[in-house]
């Protein structure tokens, strides 16, 4: 899709366009009412502003979209709307030892019932080693900070889906 198209999508497309990107309704909402936009600067700009202004659960809606790193099941079966992208993002698991994935597994369980959310970390170009040694570090971290530390992961997630999306 072209910066053009998307300026010109009705409401309704609009918003299915940029919940593949993120899935914060507010955030959608905000970004659909911001049109046109004069370019790709101006799109980022307004996404950076637009999650900014996002509260507490705006995050935790937009992390809730969002498949556990290296769970391939959860990537087909659950998130079928952001699937493809969310695949391509998590492609570091995919060459993963059976050994790393299952610590993954462990430690994103850990972490999920540790702060009620799952592990958010951009993981393009990072590979399930990388990813594991960031949860790990991340793991005992106050809730507060992990919420802090997703939201500024999800921005990145985010912005690369536009940059996808748009190219």
């Amino acid at each position: 899709m072209t910066l053009n198209e998307l300026n010109n999508l009705d409401n309704q497309q609009a918003s299915k366009w940029f919940e593949q990107c993120c899935a914060s309704r507010t955030w959608i909402y905000s970004m659909t009412n911001a049109r046109p936009f004069s370019d790709l600067k101006d799109i980022e700009g307004a996404a950076k502003t637009a999650w900014a202004k996002c509260a507490e659960q705006d995050y935790l809606e937009a992390f809730r979209a969002h498949p556990m790193i290296g769970d391939m099941n959860t990537l087909r079966e659950k998130f079928a709307n952001t699937k493809a992208i969310a695949a391509n993002e998590q492609s570091g698991t995919a060459v993963a030892s059976e050994a790393t994935l299952n610590e993954l597994k462990e430690a994103n369980q850990a972490y999920l019932d540790k702060h009620g959310f799952i592990f958010i970390i951009c993981a393009t170009g990072l590979s399930a080693d990388v990813m594991l040694s960031e949860l790990q570090k991340r793991l005992p971290n106050s809730t507060a900070q992990e919420i802090t530390n997703a939201a500024a992961e999800q921005i990145k997630i985010t912005l690369l889906r536009i940059n996808k999306a748009l190219a």
